[in-house]
C-alpha cells in the first residue's frame, strides 16, 4: 500500500478516536431475515458463489516446494491442489479417471505420485496418468488423454486461485479491481503456512461473514479480549466493486502522535481486513495473515464451516525462534500483543496470537451468530437493521443480492 494512502487511513482513524465518533455512511437499512435461512436463496448462493465462481484456496506458502499438495472440497468440487515437479501450481479434480475415487485423501503433504486406493491407477503430481495395473487385462487406453481432469488455476502475488469448473475463467483484474495492485505490495508469497483452525457451527455463512462487518461491538462483546488490543468505534472503509478494505485502529496507533508522518506504517498501528467477494476475509496484521474462508453447508442454510489459515512472515518466525531461546522476551497468554516491562518489549507468541483470534471468533462472535440463527429460524423475526456505523454490512448484502438478482437491504424509515 502506498505510503500516502497509509497516512490518509491512519489520520482518519486518529480523528475518529479523538472525536469519539465512528464512521458514518449516512443511512440505516433493513434486510429480510430470509437471506439467512431460506433454502431457495441458499441453493442459488451455492451454485452462483461457490460451484461456479473463482475461489481463493490459499497462499503460496500452502505449497512451499515441488511435490507439495493439499485438498479441499468446501465449495462442492473435490480439488487436489499441487505444486508439480516443475514448480508450477496446478489444480485437478480429485477423482480417478477410472471409477471416480479420490486419489488423495483429505489433508496436505508431499507426493510425487498419487495412487487411487481402489485399483491403484497412478498419476504424477502434474496430473499425468503414469500406470495402470494389469493394463493388458484391463484394455487399451491412451494415457495421454486420461490424466487427472485439470481445473483453471492461477498463482499471482502469493495467492492461489482455482475455478471449480474445467471451462471456467479466472479474471482477477475484473474480480479484484484496484485491490489487485494493493494486495501485490504485501509480499504474501513470502509468508509461511503455520496451521489451520476449523469452526463448524450452527449459523448461516453470511452471519459468519457479518462478524467481520463492524467495529461497533468491540468494546461491548470483546471488551476483555480483542478490546484490549484494538480501539472500537473507528473505521476507515472503502469499497472496490464487490470487495472492500476495512481498517481499524490498534492501541499502538497512539505511538504515531509522537513520530513524523513520514515514519507512519499501517502495520502495527492498525488492522487491515480485505473482504474478497464472496466469502474471504483477508486479515493482515501481527506479523502475518489470517486467511478466513467461510463456506455454507450444502444441505443446511443454518450451518457453515469457517477455515482460518495462519501464515507468518519469516521475520516474525525468526523473532519467535529467538524468543524461544530467550524466554524473557516472550509472554504467552498475555492480554496484549506486547507489553513493556522494565524497558523491554515482550512479544506474545505467534501461536497465542492465532489462538486469541480464533477463540474470540468462536466463543464470542459466532455464538452471537448462532443466537441470531435461532431467532430468524423461529419465523418471528422478519428483518434485521444495519446502522449508519455499519457500512460493510450494507455493502455485503447489497452485492450478494445484486449477484442473485433478488431484493437486498432497503432504506430504514
Amino acid at each position: 500500500m502506498k505510503h500516502a494512502k497509509q497516512v490518509e487511513i491512519l489520520s482518519e482513524l486518529l480523528r475518529q478516536i479523538e472525536a469519539g465518533r465512528n464512521i458514518d455512511c449516512g443511512e440505516q437499512v433493513r434486510m429480510s431475515t430470509r437471506h439467512y435461512h431460506d433454502p431457495e436463496i441458499a441453493e442459488r448462493e451455492w451454485q452462483t458463489f461457490f460451484r461456479n465462481h473463482t475461489q481463493l484456496v490459499g497462499l503460496s506458502g500452502d505449497l512451499p516446494q515441488a511435490g507439495s499438495y493439499f485438498t479441499t472440497s468446501d465449495f462442492g468440487v473435490p480439488v487436489l491442489a499441487v505444486r508439480g515437479r516443475d514448480g508450477v501450481f496446478r489444480a485437478f479434480l480429485n477423482a480417478c479417471r477410472h471409477r471416480g475415487v479420490r486419489v488423495a485423501e483429505d489433508g496436505r503433504g508431499e507426493a510425487n505420485r498419487f495412487t487411487c486406493p481402489f485399483h491403484a491407477w497412478t498419476y504424477s503430481n502434474q496430473g499425468d496418468l503414469v500406470s495402470i495395473p494389469q493394463e493388458e487385462q484391463w484394455g487399451a487406453i491412451d494415457k495421454s488423454c486420461h490424466g487427472l481432469k485439470e481445473l483453471p488455476a492461477l498463482e499471482r502475488d502469493g495467492v492461489l486461485w482455482v475455478h471449480p469448473q474445467p471451462d471456467g475463467t479466472i479474471d482477477l483484474d475484473a474480480q479484484l479491481g484496484p485491490l489487485a495492485e494493493e494486495m501485490a505490495g504485501f509480499n504474501f508469497g513470502q509468508l509461511v503456512y503455520a496451521g489451520e483452525s476449523v469452526l463448524d457451527m450452527r449459523l448461516n455463512w453470511k452471519l459468519a461473514n457479518d462478524t467481520f462487518g463492524e467495529t461497533y461491538h468491540f468494546q461491548k462483546l470483546h471488551k476483555n479480549t480483542l478490546g484490549q488490543l484494538f480501539y472500537g468505534d473507528n473505521l476507515s472503509y472503502e469499497t472496490y466493486g464487490r470487495n472492500h478494505r476495512f481498517v481499524f485502529a490498534s492501541r499502538a496507533i497512539d505511538e504515531l502522535r509522537r513520530i513524523p508522518q513520514s515514519e507512519w506504517d499501517i502495520q502495527g498501528a492498525a488492522n487491515l481486513l480485505w473482504f474478497l467477494f464472496p466469502n474471504i476475509q483477508f486479515n493482515v496484521g501481527g506479523g502475518g495473515v489470517s486467511l478466513v474462508k467461510i463456506y455454507p453447508h450444502p444441505d443446511d442454510p443454518g450451518r457453515s464451516v469457517t477455515r482460518v489459515g495462519h501464515y507468518f512472515s519469516p521475520e516474525a518466525l525468526a523473532m519467535q525462534e529467538a524468543a524461544e531461546d530467550d524466554p524473557d522476551i516472550i509472554v504467552s497468554g498475555a492480554d496484549e500483543a506486547y507489553i513493556c516491562e522494565e524497558g523491554k518489549q515482550r512479544l506474545l507468541s505467534l501461536e497465542a496470537i492465532a489462538e486469541v483470534f480464533v477463540s474470540t471468533i468462536e466463543q464470542e462472535d459466532y455464538l452471537m451468530g448462532e443466537s441470531t440463527q435461532r431467532a430468524v429460524e423461529s419465523g418471528l423475526l422478519d428483518e434485521l437493521i444495519f446502522g449508519r456505523n455499519e457500512p460493510a454490512l450494507h455493502h455485503y448484502h447489497r452485492v450478494f443480492a445484486e449477484a442473485l438478482h433478488i431484493p437486498g437491504p432497503q432504506p430504514f424509515r
